[in-house]
């Protein structure tokens, strides 16, 4: 159920934030619970080794779909809520999207159930599983592993990434077992008579398919970035660095201390973006993209006028909308940012700005008002 503000007028005042309308608010009613019998708990592996317990359950309706799994997120996560092989759970859809064991219904519990352990070993290549120190996820640490092989191909395709149009699992697992593509690289090889071989292929979905794959040779650099699938970076972070560094070759030449300058970029994510382009496997990925043709397009904003200035926005403000106003600083080089610190070069303030205008105060950032900061836009776009 929404709730409106009705006037147009009030609306438009009342303004929006970067996820939601101030003038509106939605309430969900308690979702459905449903009882559904445990038949199994496996475990998959991420792109990134992460191995994730999912629970395997008698198909169950619950909100309109049918449910036949269920991640349990973590080994911690069923010892916390005791998930054993053959218990009776309580299912709903967490926000009515996510399937979710809300419990386990001790009381009807099978004699003789026993406490799930996790595997010691990748079910994919059986490498030894480690849990690192502070980290709640077992991970396979092989980077060969066909798991997380296959798990990469499908990221380095999806809509966040490299947009391949039509590249989707079922395809890559066909093109995974007969051989044709090991690593991303490989995609760009694909042809049409090896398409033809694969369920569901005619003439012209495989020359089309083909033809996707070639067009995205050039792709914006932050989704490159995130296409590499380097832990702890996602679209967000891949944005951030694009626009820090303005090309693949720089980003892949920083340290972790260059990584450390970035606005937004911590000691975990800086750690990990270092080791990976460090890494013989990381570079030979590079490599061989290089070699089949990819050559991702440089930030609009790598070397601009604003280049290595971070930008807050807090507020809301009324000649454009918070999307507009980032990407006009990110194609002048400029990084924009939901946090405030001492890095910060300038916060853009709009109505209702919050605790952000206090911090920037308080830290001695320069801040500026919506008409400055389009004053200030329009002079940066003339003088390109």
């Amino acid at each position: 159920m929404v709730i409106k503000v009705a006037s147009l007028a009030e609306q438009a005042e009342l303004g929006t934030i970067s996820r939601a309308p101030r003038w509106a608010i939605a309430y969900k009613f308690p979702p459905e619970e449903y009882e559904t019998t445990v038949l199994d708990i496996h475990v998959q592996v991420g792109r990134t080794g992460a191995v994730t317990p999912v629970a395997i359950l008698e198909p169950t309706l619950v909100a309109g779909s049918t449910v036949r799994r269920c991640t349990l997120h973590n080994e911690d996560e069923v010892a916390r809520k005791d998930v054993r092989i053959g218990d009776t759970v309580l299912l709903h859809k967490a926000g009515d999207v996510i399937p979710e064991i809300v419990r386990v219904i001790l009381e009807k519990r099978p004699k003789g159930a026993k406490p799930w352990q996790m595997p010691e070993h990748c079910p994919a290549c059986e490498s030894v599983l480690v849990r690192e120190q502070g980290e709640v996820v077992r991970r396979c640490l092989n980077p060969l592993c066909p798991a997380q092989r296959r798990e990469l191909l499908i990221h380095f395709a999806s809509r966040g990434a490299m947009n391949i149009d039509g590249l989707g699992p079922a395809v890559i697992d066909q093109l995974l077992d007969l051989g044709y593509v090991t690593e991303p690289a490989d995609l760009f090889h694909v042809t049409t008579e090896q398409l033809l071989e694969l369920e569901g292929f005619a003439e012209r979905s495989a020359t089309k398919l083909v033809g996707s794959i070639a067009s995205r040779r050039r792709v914006p650099l932050a989704r490159f970035i995130n296409a590499l699938a380097i832990r702890h970076v996602g679209e967000h972070t891949a944005e951030t660095l694009a626009a820090h560094f303005g090309s693949i070759e720089a980003l892949a030449a920083a340290t972790e201390e260059d990584l450390l300058g970035v606005e937004g970029i911590g000691a975990v994510v800086a750690a990990h973006v270092a080791a990976w382009f460090a890494s013989s496997e990381g570079r030979a990925v590079l490599e061989h993209l290089r070699a089949a043709g990819v050559d991702p397009e440089r930030a609009a904003g790598g070397g601009g006028p604003w280049s290595g200035q971070t930008w807050v926005i807090t507020g809301s403000l009324d000649g454009l909308s918070r999307a507009d106003a980032e990407a006009r600083i990110r194609a002048l080089g400029g990084n924009p940012s939901s946090s405030v610190s001492r890095k910060t070069h300038t916060v853009v303030v709009g109505a209702s700005p919050g605790s952000k205008l206090e911090k920037a105060q308080r830290l001695g950032v320069r801040v500026l008002d919506e008409a400055q900061l389009v004053a200030e836009l329009t002079a940066a776009e003339g003088s390109r």
